[in-house]
């Protein structure tokens, strides 16, 4: 009697091992094909944003070759391209918001070293350099930057001066890399070079990373880099009355107000400035928000418009600028 208890018992314990087991299986199978569900809806979705974001780069091209054609004397704030897009439902549960933003605006960090010559060897552009200083110190932000900066563009494995970094100094971080001995083409490299949070934050909006002779349009940029460049305080004491200029004079200042301005250089470095100055654009940044359901998708895209109008865009960034 007891050994058929205890076969009983055995086949019990069996079929509760069988049927775990059986549950397990199937509860992995479950799992997983919830999860190639979920992968084949990112993959899905993530395609659509893109595409709807290329959508807006070519509106945005639109709105950028309409301007040129009707003001192709000066790229200012009041124009249709400085409205933002959106928000608008382009398709079922997507919608689109998008703003374009002049990059020729702001104080180019790539302009610090530049190559007089076709080929020839990278040179410090001292003028930069100093209008680079002013700035920083005006944000309050460390001017060991400016040399951090130099030495991760230029081709040299020398430290500039004593706040400068080269190879020795980065290869001791942990992870250990190198300078990038090259133009920047974001802005947030800084970061890589050891700026803080708190001195990127007070920096970014006002900096961009564009072709060392790019020139400044003084259409759009801040009071800061006005003034950096200047050499001296003006715009950037009252920035509501810079804004209201701004919407009674389209372009303001132009090349002749701002030069008038300047008292504080010498003529040589006067004409030197001014050879840095413009009132049109060729860089700008469009920011297109992409939100399908309640997944939102940012793109940052850089455009470059040519001397014809023509639109292209050069770098495309998901998430981070």
């Amino acid at each position: 009697m007891s050994a058929r208890r205890s076969q009983r018992g055995i086949a019990l314990l069996t079929a509760i091992i069988l049927v775990a087991l059986a549950t397990i299986i199937a509860a992995a199978v479950s799992w997983q094909s919830a999860l190639h569900a979920r992968r084949g809806i990112a993959v899905f979705t993530m395609t659509q944003s893109l595409a709807f974001a290329q959508l807006a780069e070519a509106y945005a091209g639109f709105i950028l070759r309409q301007n040129r054609s009707k003001f192709p004397h000066d790229t200012n704030p009041t124009q249709d391209w400085a409205k933002p897009y959106g928000p608008t439902e382009v398709d079922a549960g997507t919608v689109l918001e998008g703003s374009i933003e002049d990059q020729a605006g702001k104080f180019n960090l790539n302009s610090l070293v530049n190559q007089p010559n076709p080929g020839g060897p990278l040179v410090v552009n001292n003028a930069a350099v100093s209008e680079f200083r002013v700035l920083l110190e005006s944000l309050g932000i460390d001017v060991k930057y400016v040399a951090r900066l130099i030495d991760w563009l230029d081709s040299d494995d020398q430290p500039t001066s004593l706040g400068g970094a080269e190879d020795s100094y980065y290869l001791a971080q942990d992870p250990p890399y190198r300078t990038l001995n090259m133009s920047l083409t974001s802005v947030s490299e800084l970061l890589a070079m050891g700026m803080d949070r708190a001195s990127y934050d007070k920096l970014r909006n006002l900096v961009t990373a564009l072709p060392p002779d790019t020139k400044l349009n003084l259409c759009t940029a801040p009071g800061e880099v006005l003034d950096a460049l200047a050499g001296q305080s003006s715009y950037a004491l009252n920035p509501q009355q810079l804004a209201q200029q701004r919407q009674q004079f389209p372009c303001f200042p132009d090349v002749k107000t701002f030069m008038n301005g300047v008292t504080s250089l010498t003529p040589a470095l006067k004409q030197a400035l001014q050879a840095q100055v413009d009132v049109t654009s060729n860089y700008f940044r469009l920011r297109t928000w992409i939100t399908i359901g309640t997944t939102r998708f940012t793109l940052y895209s850089l455009i470059e418009q040519d001397r014809s109008g023509q639109i292209r865009p050069i770098l495309r960034t998901f998430g981070t600028e």
